[in-house]
Order: C-alpha cells, then sequence, then structure tokens
C-alpha cells in the first residue's frame, strides 16, 4: 500500500509556525513577556527601569525597591479582550475572546538602618505576576488551491498506476487553533539606599510553565470524477516545566529631579516536558473504512533564553508629575535548547533566524491633589530576521490613580497593543495571516502600611 502523503508538523523547526508550534517557535515564545503588573506599571507602559517605588518595578530593575519608604502591598486584576483577524487566501475571519486573572500580587517591607549611617534603609521584597497568558483561540478557513492530502490511501495496493486515484482538487480547508495555560513567576528582591543617592538591588525569580495547544486542520478533496476526500489532523501538545534566573540593578539620583538605572536580568534556565498525540483520520467515499494514523510522545529537555539589559532615564518635576524612558534589548540569537546534541539542527536555525530585538516604553505621570492622570506608549521588534515592520509590536497605555487613604489607592489602566504575525497551518500552501490585537483593563488596591 502506498503511504498517504502528509506532514505531520511537531517539533519541525518553521519560523513561520507550523500547526503545531515547533521547538524553535516555542523557545522563542517562552522567551516572550507580556508584561502584566500593578495598574501604575501599566499605565506608564511599563516604563519603571529608574522610577522604582512599584512592586512591578522590581521585575525590570530590583533596585526600584529601595526606593521604597514605608511597607506596602499590592493586587492586582486585569481582564482582557483579544482580537484576532485571520485572512487565508482572501477569506478572512474576525474571533474575539475574554479572559479575566489575578495578574499581580506581592509586598515590601522597609527595614531602617541607623541614622549615623549613609546607608538609610534596605527593602525586601516578594511579587508574583503573568508573564504570558497563554489562552487564545482562533479558526482559518479558505482554499489555497493546493492539496496536502493527496493521494488515496486504500485503492494504490497494487503494481497498477493507472488505477491511481489523487484528490488534486481542493473543496475547502480549515484550521482551529486553540492555546491555553499561564508562565507566572514568583520573585524575590533584596535593594539598599544609600544616602538617597545610590540604590542597589539583586532579585531571583522562580518560573512556572504551563502550555496547551489543539490544532486541528481539515481539507476536504476530490478527484474530478466524483470520488471525495475528507481529511482531519489533530495535534495536542502540552508543555509544562519550571524556571529560574537572577536580576541586577542600579539607579542614581545625581540631583532631586534625576534619575537613572541599568538593569540586567539572567537568562530564564528551564528545564521542561512536552507530551504530544498526532492523530490523523481519512475518509473516502468509494472506501467504507476510515484510515486512521496516531503517534504520541513524551520527552524532556532544557531551555535557556535571552538574557535583558534595560537602560533607563526619568525626570522628575517636583510632585507635579514626570516622565520616564526605559530601552531594553534582548537578544534572541543567544536562545538556546538543550541537549545540545539533539538539538543541534534547531539551534543553529535559531542563531541563523533570530536577531537582537529592542523595545523602547515611554510613560508620563501627572498628580492633581489626591488623583492622578497617566499614559504610555511601547514598541517592541519582532525578534524573526526578515520579518514585517507589522510583526513589530506597538502599544499605547492610559491610567487613573486615586488615593484613599494616606498611603492605599485605587490604580486603573487601559493598554492596547496590535502586531501581524504569519501562521504556517499547511505545507504545501503560504502562511495564513493574524492581525492580533490585545486590549487590558487592570485594577489595583494598592494598601500601605
Amino acid at each position: 500500500m502506498k503511504k498517504i502523503l502528509y506532514l505531520s508538523l511537531l517539533f519541525i523547526p518553521l519560523f513561520n509556525q507550523a500547526q503545531i508550534i515547533s521547538t524553535s517557535d516555542a523557545a522563542v515564545l517562552f522567551s516572550g513577556d507580556e508584561h502584566y503588573g500593578t495598574a501604575r506599571f501599566e499605565a506608564l507602559s511599563g516604563a519603571f527601569g529608574a522610577l522604582g517605588g512599584d512592586m512591578s518595578a522590581t521585575e525590570i530593575n530590583p533596585a526600584g525597591l529601595g526606593i521604597f519608604l514605608n511597607n506596602e502591598s499590592a493586587l492586582s486584576l486585569a481582564y482582557r479582550e483579544t482580537k484576532i483577524n485571520t485572512s487565508f487566501y482572501n477569506n478572512t475571519i474576525k474571533n474575539s475572546d475574554q479572559y479575566l486573572n489575578f495578574s499581580q500580587a506581592g509586598g515590601v517591607l522597609v527595614f531602617n538602618i541607623d541614622d549615623n549611617s549613609n546607608w538609610r534603609h534596605v527593602a525586601l521584597g516578594f511579587n508574583y505576576s503573568i508573564v504570558n497568558d497563554f489562552s487564545n483561540s482562533f479558526i482559518m478557513e479558505g482554499n489555497s488551491g493546493i492539496p496536502d492530502f493527496l493521494e488515496d490511501p486504500f485503492l494504490n495496493s497494487d503494481s497498477n498506476n493507472s488505477n491511481d486515484v489523487f484528490y488534486n482538487q481542493v473543496d475547502g480547508q480549515s484550521f482551529i487553533n486553540t492555546t491555553s495555560g499561564l508562565n507566572d513567576k514568583f520573585t524575590f528582591s533584596l535593594a539598599a539606599n544609600y544616602n538617597d543617592k545610590l540604590y542597589y538591588g539583586f532579585s531571583i525569580s522562580t518560573y512556572n510553565l504551563d502550555y496547551n495547544q489543539i490544532a486541528d486542520l481539515a481539507e476536504s478533496n476530490h478527484d474530478g470524477f466524483g470520488n471525495t476526500l475528507d481529511a482531519s489532523l489533530i495535534q495536542n501538545l502540552f508543555t509544562t516545566g519550571t524556571g529560574f534566573s537572577v536580576g541586577f540593578g542600579i539607579i542614581s539620583k545625581p540631583i532631586d529631579a534625576v534619575r537613572m538605572g541599568i538593569a540586567y536580568r539572567s537568562p530564564i534556565w528551564y528545564n521542561l516536558t512536552d507530551i504530544y498525540t498526532d492523530d490523523l483520520q481519512i475518509n473516502v467515499s468509494n472506501n467504507a473504512d476510515a484510515f486512521t494514523d496516531v503517534t504520541d510522545g513524551i520527552f524532556d529537555y532544557k531551555l535557556s533564553t535571552p538574557s535583558t539589559l534595560t537602560g533607563s532615564f526619568a525626570y522628575l518635576f517636583g510632585k507635579a508629575g514626570l516622565v520616564s524612558i526605559d530601552y531594553t534589548y534582548k537578544d534572541y540569537q543567544n536562545t538556546k535548547l538543550r541537549p545540545t546534541a539533539v538539538f543541534m539542527t534547531e539551534n543553529q536555525d535559531l542563531a541563523t533566524n533570530l536577531r537582537g530585538a529592542s523595545q523602547l516604553k515611554i510613560g508620563t505621570e501627572w498628580r492633581f491633589d489626591l488623583m492622578s492622570i497617566r499614559g504610555g506608549y511601547s514598541y517592541e521588534q519582532s525578534p524573526y530576521n526578515n520579518s514585517l515592520s507589522s510583526e513589530n509590536l506597538t502599544g499605547y497605555s492610559l491610567g487613573l490613580g486615586y488615593y484613599i487613604g494616606k498611603r492605599s489607592k485605587l490604580d486603573f489602566a487601559y493598554t492596547n497593543t496590535k502586531h501581524s504575525q504569519p501562521y504556517a497551518f499547511l505545507q504545501a500552501s503560504d502562511a495564513g495571516n493574524l492581525d492580533i490585537e490585545n486590549s487590558r483593563i487592570t485594577a489595583t488596591l494598592v494598601i500601605g502600611f
């Protein structure tokens, strides 16, 4: 019997995201950060590397913990709406989903030092935050005119090529993709304040990652002589694991109005496990039996993400307001899968097809008595070489803060980001395209004590 011609796309290093995400694309996905945080942090688009004084600021620069003068705790709730418009051979479908998470929770304890010392205080912080929320879904439909499922698996068992049946005329193709899971982390930070001029910080973060993808590819073909073929390939990938990273940072305040910061975050070192299944079923009109093929597997591996380096500058207009800028550089070519002997091809693809990516975040805040008004802008380059400008992520943010007590407040933020992304779910045709828009509303309760 001639074997049906189909491609199981598990773990093949295609950079336009195969049907189930390849290990190369997974390495990039797990290296990303959606920058969940407190509402004040998000309202300034995360430009907190030099500002400090916010629980989520320690995720950028742990020295920011030293800016705190009093004990404080914060709890955040985030609502996200994701719109994904898919296009495949001139057919467009609009997809929309909503999600709700406790996105951040943390606290800081400040310990004052003897008044005679230039070391004013040390601060100990703990913060939980979401790194990535993987929950999303979309459907693509269209007709490329190029069949992925071509040969009849039943009638081609003899040596007579004249009776071969080829389903080479496509009636329709569809792809349903559903992802779920979280990548979240716990960060422990320690910082010291030297003479209210220099702030030093160190952090260690532990990560928990759960990612699940279910992909369903369907195709209907015919041979032009009344014979039809209906094929379905369902793939399921579950990735789970843990990781850790460390961070260092310094903030300098040469004058009261100026703050400058520099911070380094190490690679995240992950230990991961992949569990996958691959279920193919083909039905043809000229045979009552269905052709099925099921494969599954499990394997363990390690991933190290690229490190990040952030430079920051902030200018404070007394107590009236501030402007803050962060620039972050992350070299995705340093992404590595291990054991290297097993992932030699994937690591070469990562080094060849990825690049160093820059991120720019700008934020501002203006205070009016008990209320603060905030805004921000963010830009992040795609990590892939030869990517289109539309694949770079751009976003803006708005926010409000209101004091409800001497040291307590309610903060609210709205963030919006957009980018496009190709998705090649068929081997024999051009990639489909995803236009992705994320809108997020975050509310934070801050209590000082």
